[in-house]
């Protein structure tokens, strides 16, 4: 199946969010999610959104003491309607991260289909360096769910939780205990309540 270019630049324009930290933190609930929104025991709030589109919104959840520019762990929530499905983003996405292996020799994925409950998860590894080249690396993992009844038509919601080290010494150590964090958090994300916007 051809992805179109709209959803190609979409994900696109999510790979590049990744890296991309926000001037000035907005906490515009556009979903009526104020949170907080728990995960493992975890408990999350609201702290940066951002509406790129008319049909795609994303919002970010913290824990305490954590900011959006430089975090140890997030949940992402993002929507995009307009008949997209959970495969179209999910593969839009994908074909980011191979195109990125070109710059990141890091990069990794893996994909798990739910063909009973029509939900995906995508987890992947990426990385970059700062101004003194020290390695950021970051690891998430995607949750894609259906979205029915949205407004402006069927569509896709994304529930993530994304983990992150900075510096060559705690992106080592982040390395090496990502074979324990991967399936506790993966597990913890697939059987969580999704959020319900509007809620």
């Amino acid at each position: 199946m051809t992805i179109p270019t709209s959803l190609r630049r979409l994900a696109a324009a999510l790979a590049a969010a990744l890296w991309l930290a926000p001037v000035q933190a907005q906490t515009t609930d556009h979903l009526g999610l104020p949170g907080p929104i728990s995960l493992a025991g975890d408990s999350y709030a609201l702290a940066w959104s951002s509406r790129p589109a008319d049909n795609y919104i994303k919002q970010e959840y913290l824990p305490p003491g954590e900011t959006p520019d430089r975090y140890s762990r997030m949940l992402l929530v993002e929507t995009v309607t307009g008949g997209i499905g959970v495969m179209d983003a999910l593969r839009a996405q994908a074909e980011t991260l191979t195109q990125r292996k070109a710059t990141d020799p890091l990069v990794n994925m893996d994909i798990v289909q739910n063909e009973a409950t029509g939900e995906a998860l995508l987890d992947f590894i990426v990385s970059s360096k700062d101004e003194a080249g020290e390695y950021i690396v970051e690891w998430n993992a995607y949750r894609y769910a259906p979205l029915d009844d949205a407004a402006g038509g069927p569509g896709v919601m994304l529930f993530g939780v994304s983990h992150r080290a900075y510096g060559n010494e705690a992106a080592k150590t982040f390395l090496q205990g990502l074979p324990t964090l991967r399936p506790a958090q993966m597990d913890a994300l697939a059987n969580a309540a999704l959020p319900q916007p509007g809620g």
